[in-house]
């Protein structure tokens, strides 16, 4: 009989590693997935130190195309199934797209649409059969286009859309469906999409990366749809509701060029 386990993409540091500790601090055991094996032994020892549970990890690129089915394979070779995925691995670009190289744009959306689409396909029978379900880690930035990172909004816009569409669609089968919408937060994040200190987290004082596990947690197991952290993010969410976006368009673009001056 296989062990289930809640299986965490991008979990080597920021909000990955932050759920992977609070979801072993809950009970679960873990199968933690990312490009860096040091940093996935670094987070496996210090899981393991901290709560005892069992923990295994995968180094795997899930850019590529056979990504899906590699993470298969290392669950069957660790006699492990999926109870909860946890879609966390992405990354942004920084610029206009003009600007930007055509490959890194293309694997934003391999790793933040296509990959995390693929695991949840690959995976949905056993996480209904485990009575898990599936935390998507998307954005604020998925509630509006983004001049300036205009690849990495529509990525976060296609998984917000795409997770409310699958919990409407898993309404019955008793399974958790939840998209984790996290303002801007101090990680290895802003350093790979080419920003400097963010003027923006500096005037939000931005909610810290297990804060944000926590309260995603919660909204995942309380069966909520969507969770925005923060009491900022969240008006930023409904100031975008209503504002035109023809109004929204130059401020972000403004934002976004400050952010990589800074």
């Amino acid at each position: 009989m296989s062990r289930p386990v809640a299986l965490v993409t991008g979990a080597s540091s920021g909000i990955g590693e932050a759920l992977a500790h609070a979801l072993a601090e809950q009970g679960e055991d873990l199968l933690l997935v990312a490009r860096r094996q040091s940093e996935l032994l670094r987070v496996q020892g210090e899981i393991v130190a901290a709560t005892g549970r069992f923990v295994a990890i995968a180094v795997l690129d899930l850019e590529r195309a056979d990504a899906a089915e590699a993470v298969a394979a290392a669950l069957r070779e660790q006699g492990l199934s999926v109870r909860h995925l946890v879609n966390n691995a992405g990354f942004g670009l920084a610029g206009d797209m003009a600007d930007l190289p055509a490959s890194g744009q293309i694997g934003m959306v391999d790793l933040n649409c296509r990959a995390l689409l693929a695991l949840t396909l690959a995976f949905l029978p056993e996480i209904r059969e485990n009575e898990g379900g599936v935390l998507n880690v998307a954005s604020v930035a998925g509630f509006t286009p983004g001049p300036g990172l205009a690849v990495y909004y529509a990525s976060k816009a296609f998984v917000v859309s795409l997770t409310r569409a699958l919990a409407f669609e898993e309404r019955e089968s008793g399974i958790r469906v939840c998209a984790l919408c996290p303002g801007p937060v101090p990680t290895g994040f802003g350093t790979r999409a080419g920003f400097g200190k963010s003027g923006v987290i500096a005037v939000t004082r931005p909610l810290s990366a297990r804060d944000v596990a926590h309260i995603g947690l919660a909204g995942y197991f309380g069966r909520r749809t969507v969770v925005v952290p923060g009491m900022i993010p969240r008006l930023m969410v409904a100031i975008l509701s209503v504002l035109p976006t023809r109004m929204v368009l130059p401020v972000l673009a403004r934002a976004q060029r400050q952010r990589r001056q800074k």
